[in-house]
């Protein structure tokens, strides 16, 4: 993992989980349902810094063997005056011997700048051989102008969140494939309908021979989440319907014993769900 990757297999499909970096966001960023001294003495239980929540940014490829497919391309390097602590998806990509005219499926999750950033290099799309895949509620959305008025960010965030679909999403309009919630994206990977951190927020099921990998990308966005999975964050579009997606990939992940990947828990962010007490536990993956 010192290169800023994590190989992994789902039965015959070869994996490998590739960092774009990490960002540092304030502690109530990802639960603002709650006070900050909670958050703080949780974070303090847990051994963690009190002061910011640094969150990893997680994209992930997936090589069937008839296709190479790329989830999410990671925040991008970042304007001045931002921490330039991400944009690291190119360079990790080489480092996993794997090139952008390589990869034939991009699929991206959702609109959140932190997923998109890396779809163009230069005004033309970063993956020139590949065909962009996303859900049609979440591209409707984001091609409609919102206001964001919804989240409860800063106005300053909600014109960034704009900008930068606007420069690196809206531009795919004319080689953008949109699908419905649960469609097959390729052979053994199925799109999951898990709306609620966005109106077409998409996680994912990676399955071969009997193995199976949630991808359930933001629909938790830290461990205390697991925990407490009441807590939402602001960046949340609907509040009550993330949780409502969070308990049932959640129970589902349980249930069927599936290794879990979630976008922004500590690297690799793999590992498996457990119920516990009214919510549930995280187990990271063996080797992560």
């Amino acid at each position: 993992m010192d290169d800023g990757t994590f190989r992994f297999s789902v039965g015959s499909f070869r994996c490998v989980t590739v960092s774009d970096g990490t960002f540092p966001y304030p502690v109530g960023a990802f639960a603002e349902n709650v006070s900050v001294e909670q958050l703080v003495q949780e974070l303090r239980n847990q051994g963690r810094p009190t002061d910011h929540v640094a969150t990893p940014y997680t994209c992930l490829v997936v090589d069937t063997g008839r296709h190479r497919v790329l989830v999410d391309t990671g925040m991008g390097p970042l304007p001045a005056g931002f921490p330039s602590t991400t944009g690291r998806l190119f360079d990790n990509l080489r480092a996993a011997r794997i090139e952008p005219d390589e990869i034939d499926t991009v699929f991206l999750t959702h609109g959140h700048a932190d997923h998109i950033g890396g779809n163009m290099v230069e005004g033309a799309p970063a993956f020139p051989r590949a065909r962009y895949v996303m859900n049609r509620v979440e591209w409707e959305f984001w091609a409609s102008a919102p206001t964001l008025a919804e989240l409860r960010i800063a106005d300053e965030l909600k014109g960034f969140l704009r900008a930068w679909t606007e420069t690196n999403l809206l531009p795919l309009r004319d080689r953008i494939v949109l699908i419905g919630g649960e469609d097959e994206v390729v052979p053994g990977i199925r799109a999951i309908a898990a709306p609620g951190h966005t109106p077409g927020h998409t996680a994912l099921a990676i399955e071969s021979d009997g193995e199976l990998v949630l991808d359930l990308v933001d629909t938790v966005l830290d461990p205390l989440q697991l925990i407490h999975p009441g807590w939402v964050a602001e960046f949340d579009f609907d509040p009550a319907q993330t949780v409502a997606t969070r308990q049932r990939l959640f129970d589902r992940a349980a249930a069927e014993q599936a290794r879990v990947l979630c976008y922004h828990f500590p690297f690799p962010g793999l590992g498996r769900v457990t119920k516990l007490d009214g919510g549930w536990q995280w187990e990271p993956a063996a080797g992560a």
